[in-house]
């Protein structure tokens, strides 16, 4: 028992020894640690509020629909305020502030994004109706917002996105993460989507920092907009990384569309599989020429004939 107690004993203080050797790896002491639980369900309650009775644990009623929104409302003041004061340290531009400072700019903010949220409905109602319109296996939109990953993920970006343009650090990342976790999709919360945005299906989905996204514009599964290279590291803070998509361009699945000086016009087409790493012109069409298939005869009678059964489907066309 001794002896197990000083083994224990002595894998404490490797551990503790750790700690000092990589402190960027370790949270100790710290007063500004936000809550991943909580930031998460900040997000749900923002949800409730542009989406009344979609995902309510009972019925709305007019009657009553003030005092439910005054009650979110209330609820997402108190808890994001919180969580943005948090953040706000970590970032270098509010280090130097005393902890009133943080209390009156993070309620600032809180306040300022609660007061984009009518216009966040807008530009999601845009969402929903791109999605149903442009999917004929959506039944009605109501299945859009209830059951779509791309739906949702569209709808935690852009509600991150406007924590990111008020410069709240971590927690739009975080919410955009739990997307992604959530579905599959990765679009960073600094890439700026215009109306009508739909993605269909969405697992793979990537989108970069640095992305801008014009009006109508569909995107499909496994689709990248990325950069050229990330080798540079922190020097390519701020620069423009990933590509521009202007009005009514369609992105097929697993197309790769990167670099920051890339333009994909608007009206372009870029088909599945695509690589693209130059500016497309408007109303282009852009596809990859098809791979010559070979088909192998796996009957019995082929078998038995001794045939390989090969044949190209360029032969047979």
């Amino acid at each position: 028992m001794q002896q197990r107690q000083g083994e224990l004993k002595g894998l404490v203080n490797a551990i503790l020894d750790s700690y000092e050797k990589y402190p960027v790896i370790r949270n100790i002491d710290c007063g500004n640690r936000i809550n991943s639980d909580t930031v998460t369900e900040i997000l749900e309650m923002i949800r409730r509020i542009v989406f009344p009775g979609y995902f309510e644990m009972k019925n709305l009623r007019k009657d009553s629909i003030e005092y439910h929104v005054g009650e979110l409302l209330e609820n997402i003041e108190y808890h994001l305020t919180k969580q943005v004061m948090m953040a706000l340290p970590h970032s270098e531009k509010y280090q130097h502030m005393g902890h009133h400072e943080l209390a009156e700019k993070a309620l600032t903010i809180t306040h300022t994004f609660l007061g984009r949220i009518p216009a966040l409905r807008d530009i999601l109602a845009t969402d929903v109706q791109a999605g149903y319109e442009g999917d004929p296996a959506a039944f009605n939109t109501d299945e859009v917002i209830f059951s779509y990953p791309g739906m949702y993920a569209i709808t935690v970006n852009r509600i991150a996105h406007e924590l990111y343009l008020l410069g709240v650090p971590l927690i739009p990342r975080m919410m955009t993460e739990h997307a992604h976790s959530q579905t599959g999709i990765d679009i960073h919360p600094g890439a700026s989507i215009g109306e009508y945005f739909f993605i269909d299906h969405g697992t793979g989905v990537v989108i970069g920092e640095t992305t801008v996204i014009g009006k109508y514009v569909k995107i499909y599964q496994g689709v990248t907009l990325g950069g050229l290279s990330t080798r540079g590291g922190q020097m390519l803070r701020g620069v423009k990384r990933h590509p521009t998509l202007e009005d009514n361009v369609t992105v097929y699945s697993g197309a790769s569309i990167l670099g920051g000086e890339t333009v994909i016009g608007t009206g372009a087409v870029i088909g599945g599989n695509a690589f693209v790493t130059s500016s497309v012109p408007p109303h282009t069409r852009v596809s990859i020429k098809n791979p010559e298939l070979q088909f192998k005869d796996r009957s019995k009678k082929a078998g038995e004939l001794g045939q390989e059964g090969f044949f190209n489907r360029k032969e047979q066309d």
